[in-house]
């Protein structure tokens, strides 16, 4: 049973000790040779629906249909970023932290639980400073055209550029420059740190791929998982730009906790309709009204994302596709609800492009849930066809230069949304003590 308390505003706000940490925003120019494809209807819920059929349609490659050539996309653009180190100084190890689909930069920081879920907590405490990024177009990195701007390899030169930076020194309110540059992705982000690493295998020292396999054939069961809506029809107030000042005002006194719970048990009495309070928490958090009240007493200027701009649909769809039921903290789901972000129609358009091989011959750990669905089919272990002991396994061949050192590490009891899970923290050491015997100790 789902905790009442667990639709509270659920962000405790305590700072955590012995780090220090500063919200920048990098400028960045790009250029990205991309594709430019036809116009797609996404107005409306039913328009989203139709595209994930589309793409999803057996012997189809939809991405191929719409495209109508290329182009070269050129720019000035911001990225948001939060950069921490411990106190004692920032030394010249740095982990570029990159979100996945459905999330930004707090995915690494989570405040929930006084920073309990915290990866960047954790690599702090081992001397690691941390440079967690907004992906191009999403959050409050710049956005763009969800079509032919933010595409894949839009964000991976925006990585690079940054990455580049780090290592000049050239980031805006940071004193040091980083001799090492480790890239750490959460499933998109991971794609993207392989994607770096294969154009310019020479601008990383390390690799840990988290959430990732290399096997692409459980995407059309995540989109069509994610039940795909318009962000800026599923959460208006938060994702879109329609906010009533006086309905904010007055709404926002309810729209937490108990309060909630209680005020709309009393209209629905009104009506003679009678939920226990464990019902009335599941009509909210469980399903799209949830959405509709979400972040009421959270965000002070809408994201205001345009058509194009999808999210998942609810807590149910969340759940699928990232959380194990029974192994994470359903005031942690309800808050990924709440903190959700977008993925764009070009992202998904361009997502399987990634190069097949990389060059790159340092470090690569891949850090994976037993029961991923997006990238396993909710087995990792479920390996057919190749003498890889697992799906993300698979990924060694993606290296067929390593020499660094290479290990597929299986996450028990764990989903895709690693950082939610129970055992998070336990996982993060894995992580980091893989690192520290691989030559890339903070």
């Amino acid at each position: 049973m789902a905790p009442l308390s667990a639709f509270t505003l659920l962000f405790l706000t305590g700072l955590a000790a012995a780090r220090v940490c500063t919200n920048v925003t990098i400028p960045i120019d790009i250029s990205a040779r991309q594709g430019l494809f036809q116009n797609v209807p996404s107005e409306g819920n039913l328009d989203t629906g139709a595209f994930v059929q589309a793409f999803n349609q057996r012997g189809r490659n939809y991405s191929q249909t719409l495209l109508e050539g290329f182009q070269t996309v050129t720019g000035s653009y911001r990225i948001s970023a939060k950069f921490c180190h411990p106190d004692g100084g920032a030394g010249s190890t740095v982990q570029l932290l990159s979100h996945g689909i459905g999330f930004d930069k707090t995915y690494w920081d989570l405040p929930y639980n006084n920073y309990n879920y915290s990866y960047v907590e954790t690599a702090i405490a081992q001397g690691y400073s941390t440079l967690a990024i907004d992906r191009f177009g999403i959050g409050n990195s710049s956005h763009g055209d969800p079509i032919n701007t933010v595409q894949a390899q839009a964000e991976v030169e925006a990585l690079n550029a940054v990455t580049t930076k780090l290592r000049n020194g050239e980031i805006p309110g940071v004193s040091s420059r980083f001799n090492k540059v480790i890239h750490v992705g959460h499933s998109f982000g991971s794609v993207q740190s392989v994607w770096l690493s294969a154009l310019y295998p020479n601008n990383t020292d390390g690799l840990v791929l988290t959430g990732y396999s290399p096997d692409g054939s459980f995407l059309p069961i995540t989109l069509a998982a994610w039940n795909l809506h318009s962000a800026r029809l599923n959460q208006p107030l938060r994702l879109g730009d329609q906010r009533p000042a006086g309905i904010f005002n007055r709404f926002a006194q309810y729209a937490s906790g108990p309060a909630l719970i209680n005020g709309i048990s009393s209209v629905l009495h009104v009506f003679g309709i009678t939920l226990t309070s464990q019902d009335t928490w599941n009509e909210v958090a469980t399903t799209e009204v949830g959405d509709l009240i979400a972040s009421w007493n959270q965000t002070v200027t809408p994201y205001n994302y345009s058509s194009g701009y999808l999210v998942t649909s609810d807590l149910t769809a969340t759940q699928y596709v990232f959380l194990l039921a029974g192994f994470y903290d359903i005031g942690l789901g309800v808050f990924s609800e709440q903190t959700k972000q977008p993925v764009t129609i070009g992202e998904i358009l361009t997502i399987g492009n990634a190069p097949a091989t990389s060059s790159f011959t340092g470090p690569v750990l891949v850090f994976t849930g037993r029961e991923d669905v997006p990238f396993c089919g909710g087995d990792c272990l479920a390996v057919t066809g190749n003498s890889a002991p697992s799906i993300p396994g698979e990924t060694k061949m993606q290296f067929p230069n390593n020499t660094g050192g290479f290990e597929a590490y299986i996450q028990p009891n764990t989903g895709h949304g690693i950082a939610a899970h129970y055992n998070a923290t336990a996982g993060y050491m894995v992580i980091l003590n893989w690192l520290g015997s691989h030559g890339l100790s903070a």
